[in-house]
């Protein structure tokens, strides 16, 4: 075996000697003239591009063979300014041909290039010779095949502008390498560069480039990768007569919001928009993009459907998706009504941009729906925003044990929101939905509500003292808590004057329930509101402020005994903790001892009436006046001295 490769490694040292000694007579021979009008040839006839060479020029055959151009502009013919300036650009060549003294390029090198991209008008762009060039000598069966099958990047820079739109993107610290092998019809790139203060590792390869360039059918596979967000695209693409992509998109953000604000798109609301994912079927023609088989997930609600997303100079979104469960907590997490930790309506001012950037038409179907505290069983939901002007529409929901049904509008006005609600809740449990609709935590039972709203102002508070409109609550079976009509009745109609202990423990049982209020400028006014229980009935009138969130009403308690006994109340103070008391005037009219009393105050004159009055009360029969002392005598005399003592 030792003697074979002894015999063997004879006769290649012996070739490596021949092609060592071929190459240094290469390097003394070589017409380094024509070696460099070669390579600019042959970079002419691939790119489509001139070189204009404005610094030196190296040539090297040992122990690398290339040539290297320094300062050097390309730009294409009938242009003026480059579309792609270097600072050096070498040309590696190819070894057995170098020794035949053919120049053929094996690869470029561009070294901190600076890469200019104009889009005009018209839909071409200062790239566009380039790409017909490249079409060109790469078809089967051209004059110019080509020669060399990479380009690499490094450290460079790209700028892009579109005349259309005015945009502008700069992308800096590009290292790429660009790869199209001339014994395969495939083209790839890979590399990364530096976007918006992000790193992004990207990936492009078409499996047919000269048809991908010529604008007919080819295979695609791209793939992005930062830290705000991952793209990839699986598919196919032409471009005929606009851009023309299909296949299977995926992305995923750890945080939508800030892949949103990365990528300069307007940021919705303030709440929620974290963690994302989506794949689906997308067919992309132009600035539109229609995705089927649609599986999106958002700060954990999954949902399935399709979308379609358009971007003709106002981003336009449509969805009809479906959901198992949803919870809506996180986006409506920052909206309080009322300031945290008071009674007192939130005054902070509405942020509205969101409303104004984007046109959206979304259905949104779910079996379990979350907002907040309240829980929704099947709800089918629309939202339409269009021109500033968001119309949300539930078509019906299961919700407080009922259903629901209605609409909920907010139209901008600069930085005022102009609300319209209508809702209709049927067959509720009314405990929980006054409860969290109108903070009334006093009325329990079943029932159904009626609101239709209107209000106008930059923050909640501002809405609350514009409200205007009309609701409507009838209820059965139920009670209200706060104080028990039937005892309180009943043991004023014994001792009017005893006291009624405690006006506010326990509950008033009803069969029926009515309340039509109206809203005018922030106050409601009582149409018709009437209690009917089994024992009692209750009555109501007068005004409750929303903005102060406090009552002042009056009412009439009755029993439904033969007695008929009636007690007028008062209903004062803040919806949560309201004060209810009996009318006093009426407690002392009720009483047989204390009546004339009340009307001997309202005569000043009626002394005897007064001294009948006593007399009534202590039980005493008429009495001798007794003689005047000195001191009455002296209180008669000196009645200013008297008073002033008292």
């Amino acid at each position: 075996m030792a003697q074979g490769m002894k015999r063997l490694g004879t006769p290649i040292a012996a070739l490596l000697g021949v092609v060592l000694i071929a190459l240094i007579a290469t390097s003394w021979l070589i017409n380094r003239d024509a070696l460099r009008k070669a390579v600019e040839a042959q970079i002419r006839d691939v790119t489509g591009l001139e070189l204009n060479v404005a610094g030196s020029i190296d040539i090297s055959v040992l122990p690398a063979s290339y040539i290297s151009f320094h300062d050097v502009g390309l730009k294409g013919g009938g242009t003026t300014d480059p579309a792609l300036h270097v600072d050096v650009l070498t040309a590696n060549l190819r070894l057995l041909p170098l020794l035949l003294q053919r120049f053929e390029i094996a690869d470029l090198t561009l070294l901190r290039p600076r890469i200019h991209v104009s889009l005009k008008p018209d839909g071409e762009s200062n790239w566009t010779p380039f790409i017909q060039t490249i079409a060109r000598t790469m078809k089967p069966g051209a004059d110019n095949q080509v020669s060399f099958s990479e380009i690499r990047i490094q450290d460079g820079v790209l700028n892009y502008e579109d005349a259309i739109t005015h945009a502008t993107e700069k992308f800096e610290d590009i290292d790429l390498s660009l790869a199209w092998p001339s014994i395969s019809r495939s083209f790839a790139a890979t590399g990364q560069f530096d976007w918006r203060g992000e790193r992004v590792d990207g990936s492009i390869s078409f499996s047919d480039f000269v048809a991908a360039l010529s604008g007919d059918r080819s295979g695609l596979k791209a793939r992005i990768a930062s830290a705000p967000l991952k793209l990839a695209f699986d598919g196919s693409v032409a471009n005929r007569t606009s851009p023309m992509m299909e296949g299977t998109l995926t992305i995923d953000s750890p945080s939508l919001r800030n892949a949103l604000r990365w990528t300069g798109q307007p940021q919705p609301g303030s709440g929620g928009f974290g963690r994302f994912a989506l794949k689906a079927r997308a067919n992309v023609v132009g600035a539109s993009i229609a995705l089927t088989n649609v599986n999106v997930e958002l700060d954990g609600n999954a949902a399935e459907g399709v979308m379609t997303y358009a971007n003709n100079g106002r981003q336009t979104l449509q969805a009809t998706l479906a959901a198992d469960a949803l919870d809506f907590t996180p986006y409506i997490s920052t909206f309080r009504l009322l300031a945290s930790g008071a009674r007192d309506w939130n005054r902070q001012l509405f942020d509205l941009n969101g409303l104004s950037t984007t046109d959206l038409d979304m259905r949104l179907s779910a079996a379990r729906l979350t907002v907040g505290p309240t829980k929704l069983g099947r709800t089918a939901i629309g939202a339409n925003l269009r021109n500033g002007a968001l119309a949300l529409s539930v078509g019906e929901a299961q919700v407080y044990g009922g259903i629901a049904k209605g609409s909920f509008g907010i139209a901008r006005s600069d930085s005022v929101a102009d609300i319209k609600a209508q809702f209709q809740f049927t067959d509720v449990d009314l405990q929980a939905c006054a409860t969290e609709l109108f903070g009334l935590n006093k009325l329990s039972g079943r029932g159904n509500i009626n609101v239709s709203l209107l209000a106008s102002g930059s923050s909640p508070f501002g809405l609350v003292q514009s409200l205007d409109g009309s609701a409507k609550i009838t209820g059965h079976d139920g009670a209200i808590s706060g104080f028990n009509a039937e005892q309180l009745l009943k043991r004023l109609e014994r001792r009017p004057l005893s006291g009624g202990g405690n006006f506010r423990s326990g509950s008033t049982p009803y069969d029926n329930l009515t309340i039509a209020v109206k809203f005018s400028d922030g106050i409601a006014t009582a149409e018709d509101i009437r209690v009917e229980g089994p024992a009692a009935k209750i009555t109501l009138t007068g005004t409750a402020s929303v903005p102060t969130r406090e009552y002042d009403m009056k009412g009439v308690a009755s029993l439904n005994s033969t007695s008929g006994f009636e007690l007028p109340f008062v209903v004062q103070g803040p919806w949560d903790d309201p004060l209810i008391f009996p009318d006093p005037e009426s407690l002392i009219r009720r009483s047989p001892a204390s009546a004339p009393l009340l009307d001997m105050l309202k005569d000043r004159k009626g002394s005897d009436a007064v001294r009948s009055a006593i007399e009534r009360i202590t039980g005493a029969g008429k009495r001798p006046a007794p003689a005047e002392s000195p001191t009455a005598e002296n209180a008669k005399e000196n009645p200013k001295d008297n008073a002033k003592s008292n």
